[in-house]
């Protein structure tokens, strides 16, 4: 891949909603070399590359920086490209090394729990705790947010790399209020006012259900109902 695809990674995009669709399917595609409803995920390395190609497309459906959005840094984020994505070629060009990820006390301490409890090795598991860190504060359920098909598929996720925290779940509370809660816990403090969940009003806040269609395949049936553009596979759509 040229370096001039390359740099669009640290590049702006303020598009429309479709034009947002194709980046992403394009991404994951570039990435993996098939659209995220064909992926294999019969084994765990063929999982991990899945999840960490849907974060990454789906990060590059919101605009600006792409580092930034999927909560690396950018030597981070091409070490991580290097490592499971190969084929792509990026280079390590100044200007991706250069790009900072900014991270608020929210961030941080979600990040951090996750990384307390790690049941992988390598850097993997410290490049998805900061990944799944900053997606959690975007609006969506927290897989959505990753760019998965289902909650399932985040739940495999969390059992996986970070297999102490999952198991403390064991009331199948929606994950980022479960991150929540942990962390109020840990440090001794009250999330809730009621003391038993059955008595709260917000229940279904906790612990309704977190079904639906994924981001990826909401765009890209919409996308499909419009006039497609073909994907080129040579320019790099971030």
């Amino acid at each position: 891949m040229s370096e001039a695809h390359f740099l669009p990674f640290v590049a702006a995009y303020a598009v429309d909603a479709s034009s947002r669709m194709h980046r992403a399917i394009a991404t994951y595609r570039l990435l993996t070399g098939v659209p995220p409803e064909d992926a294999d995920i019969a084994t765990d390395s063929n999982f991990d590359r899945h999840v960490l190609a849907s974060i990454l497309a789906v990060a590059s459906m919101d605009g600006g920086p792409l580092p930034e959005k999927a909560g690396l840094s950018g030597h981070e984020l091409a070490a991580l490209l290097e490592r499971y994505f190969p084929s792509v070629g990026v280079k390590l060009v100044e200007r991706l090394l250069s790009v900072e990820c900014d991270e608020n006390d929210e961030i941080a301490m979600v990040r951090d729990l996750l990384l307390k409890q790690r049941s992988t090795e390598g850097y993997i598991g410290r490049w998805l705790a900061a990944m799944i860190a900053r997606r959690a504060i975007e609006p969506d359920h927290l897989w959505e947010g990753l760019g998965l098909r289902n909650r399932a598929e985040l739940s495999r996720l969390l059992s996986r790399h970070f297999a102490p925290l999952a198991a403390r779940n064991i009331n199948n509370m929606r994950w980022k209020r479960f991150f929540y809660r942990t962390l109020c816990e840990d440090e001794g403090l009250v999330m809730c006012t009621t003391p038993v969940c059955t008595q709260c009003n917000d229940f279904s806040l906790c612990f309704g259900e977190e079904s639906g269609e994924s981001r990826l395949a909401e765009r890209r049936r919409d996308f499909l109902l419009q006039a497609a553009r073909p994907v080129v596979r040579g320019d790099w759509p971030i």
